[in-house]
């Protein structure tokens, strides 16, 4: 009896921990990292873009949509927004390596917004921006 006892405690412990692992897994699978680009100022050196890059990463780090750069390279924006810029250079243009990469860059800088201003009085001074 003793034996049947421990057996049924074990099962229900067993199961008790067995089911919080299973909810930890869940809540840790549902969350997210934040937007790593949101509420900040874009990046302005294009040498900074690398093969490894998606278009979507780019867009979000130098603020020009994606759409711009995909019209730019002729390559249609569906099923290739998870694809790097190696990729998308080896499977529409095999024959020119690095092209893709150096058509986003020149896109880029053409498409970067210009920098904000900073107002200077008539002494040359520059105004704190409230």
């Amino acid at each position: 009896m003793l034996v049947i006892v421990l057996i049924i405690v074990g099962v229900l412990i067993a199961g008790f921990f067995g089911l919080r692992t299973v909810q930890a897994f869940r809540e840790v699978r549902s969350h997210r990292p934040p937007p790593p680009f949101e509420n900040k100022q874009p990046e302005t050196d294009v040498q900074l873009i690398r093969d490894w890059m998606t278009i979507p990463y780019i867009a979000r780090m130098y603020h020009v949509p994606p759409f711009v750069i995909f019209d730019a390279l002729d390559i249609p924006l569906n099923k290739n927004l998870e694809k790097s810029l190696r990729q998308l250079n080896d499977e529409f243009y095999p024959d020119a390596k690095g092209f893709v990469e150096t058509q986003v860059k020149a896109v880029v800088l053409e498409n970067l917004s210009p920098p904000p201003t900073v107002p200077i009085t008539p002494t040359g001074q520059s105004v704190p921006t409230p």
